[in-house]
Formats: C-alpha cells, structure tokens, sequence
C-alpha cells in the first residue's frame, strides 16, 4: 500500500467523521443556534431561572426592562442596546422624560410581579420601590454602580 492511498483513506476517514458530527449536530437542533428569537415584551415570558437573591433580582430587572419596551413600543433589546453609548444600533429615540417613566413603570410593575409570586417580602418590595421612585434614572440604566462610589 502506497503512503498517497493511505493519506487518501486517513481523509476520507476524517471527511465521513466531519459530516458525521455535523449530521448528528443539525438533527439535534443546531440549525437553530445562534439565530436571534425576539420575544414580544407585553406578552408572558419563562422566567428567569434560578433561586435566591441573585436569580430574583435578574428577574425584576428583565421583567423590568420588558415593562419599559412594551409601553416605548419597542423591543427589549432595542431598549438596552439604544441605552449603552456605542453600541452600534441609533441613539436613544425617546426624550429623557419618556424614558425614565417608562423605566420606573416597567420596574415598578416588575417588583409588584415579584411580590406576587412570593419572590420578594413586602418589606424589600417597599424599599426597592421607593428606590426605583426617586434613584436618578441615569442610576437606574448604569445598575446601581454608582452606589459602590458611595459605599466604598
């Protein structure tokens, strides 16, 4: 047997492999992945998942956030990314007024949602209200990280 014939075999070999993995990837769903699937934010969503502090934080703030784009018209993304400078997509289209009520609605409500399902007490729900009501809304967008400059 020749070294060429061998070769040829070693990557035919490889080839069947290749197309193998990709064969058994596609019928897994793969031909799905990484395609961007925009949610509805008015409609109902899977929660966040996850327990403890963490998990229900993450949750009001995307319920939050999904408030806020459904009362702006937009979608959930398009908010955050219209938020951070230079994020490629068009600055923010909305005047400073509209934004920060929208936020504070969309939070407000999200914290109410959150207290219902039992996630959070009345107590913490009462503080981080009174938070959301009178935090400047630039604090509100930047997540509370100005807070670390006054604590620390």
């Amino acid at each position: 047997m020749s070294r060429r014939w061998l070769a040829s075999v070693a990557l035919a070999g490889l080839f069947v492999g290749a197309a193998t993995l990709v064969g058994i990837e596609l019928a897994r769903g793969a031909i799905d992945a990484g395609a961007l699937a925009v949610a509805d934010p008015c409609g109902e969503r899977a929660p966040y998942p996850g327990q403890g502090l963490d998990a229900t934080v993450q949750r009001v703030v995307l319920d939050g956030l999904d408030g806020a784009a459904c009362e702006l018209g937009t979608t959930r993304e398009e908010l955050v990314l219209s938020l951070a400078p230079g994020s490629g997509t068009a600055p923010i289209r909305w005047d400073h007024e509209t934004i920060e009520l929208a936020l504070r609605a969309g939070l407000l409500g999200a914290i109410d949602d959150a207290e219902d399902r039992g996630s959070l007490n009345a107590l913490v729900a009462t503080l981080l209200r009174e938070l959301v009501e009178r935090a400047p809304v630039r604090w509100l967008i930047d997540g509370g990280q100005g807070l670390a400059g006054l604590l620390g």
